[in-house]
C-alpha cells in the first residue's frame, strides 16, 4: 500500500505531559520552536489531527507565517497545506476553526447522517471505514490524492493508532523546560498502550532550543 511520509510532532512537558488533567491547552513551546512547527507545516501537503484535538483546542492549523504562504504560493501549491481530521462519528463542531476551504473530515460508515450532512456544508467528506476510520485506507486515500509528507499533531490516541498500525516514519518532540503533573494527564502518545513489542526509536537529533530540547527519531520497523 502507498502512503505519504509521516511524522508526528509534538510538545511535552519534562515530565512527559502534553496537557493539563482537565485537557486543557498549555503553552510549552517557545517563540524558536513555534516557528520551527510554522515551518513544518509549510513543508508539508496535508497537516492530520483527531477530532479530540479539534475539540479541546480548536486549532486552525493554517501557516502563520506570511513569507511561507508566499513561498508555497510560489511553487504552485495553495498556502496552506490540506487540513485532515480523523473523526469518526462526525462530532467536530461546525464553527471549527479547522473547517473551510482546504478541509477534509474523514469519518465511518457508523457517523450519524446528520452530522456528515451539517459538516459537508462547510468541507470535505471522506468516508473511510466502517466502524472506525481506517486510517491505513485513509492514508492510501491521500496519497492518491498527491499527499507525499503528512505532518500530525496529535492528539495522544491518534498518534497511538498510528504508531500501532505502524504508519509512522519519524516523530519529533519538543520537551520544554515545564512540569505539568496528574496521573490521568495525557502524554503525547495514550491509546491503549503497548504491553509487548515496543516501537523502538532511532535516534536522529538532539537539539536545545529555547529553554528546552527538540528530539528527533525515527521509528523502526
Amino acid at each position: 500500500m502507498k502512503r505519504p511520509f509521516v511524522f508526528i510532532n509534538g510538545a511535552m512537558s519534562a515530565d512527559g505531559k502534553i496537557s493539563t488533567i482537565e485537557r486543557k491547552q498549555v503553552r510549552i513551546s517557545g517563540t524558536a520552536d513555534l516557528a520551527r512547527v510554522d515551518a513544518l507545516r509549510a513543508e508539508s501537503d496535508a497537516i492530520m489531527v483527531g477530532v479530540g484535538t479539534v475539540l479541546a483546542d480548536d486549532p486552525s492549523l493554517r501557516v502563520k507565517s506570511d513569507l511561507l504562504r508566499r513561498s508555497r504560493k510560489k511553487r504552485g501549491i495553495p498556502d496552506n497545506p490540506l487540513r485532515v481530521v480523523a473523526d469518526s462519528r462526525g462530532k467536530t463542531p461546525v464553527d471549527s476553526r479547522i473547517l473551510g476551504a482546504g478541509c477534509l473530515i474523514a469519518v465511518s460508515g457508523s457517523a450519524p447522517e446528520e452530522n456528515v450532512l451539517r459538516l459537508s456544508e462547510r468541507c470535505q467528506i471522506l468516508v473511510c471505514g466502517d466502524d472506525r476510520v481506517d486510517l491505513s485506507g485513509l492514508l492510501n486515500r491521500l496519497y492518491k490524492m498527491g499527499v507525499r509528507r503528512l505532518m500530525v499533531e496529535g492528539g495522544a490516541r491518534l498518534n497511538w493508532s498510528l504508531i500501532k498500525e505502524g504508519l509512522v516514519d519519524e516523530l519529533y518532540v519538543y520537551v520544554g523546560a515545564i512540569l505539568i503533573g496528574g496521573r490521568d494527564a495525557p502524554t503525547l502518545v495514550d491509546g491503549a498502550g503497548f504491553r509487548a513489542d515496543f516501537p523502538a526509536l532511532e535516534l536522529l537529533g538532539v537539539d536545545p532550543l529555547d529553554s528546552g530540547v527538540l528530539l528527533k527519531w525515527r521509528i523502526q520497523k
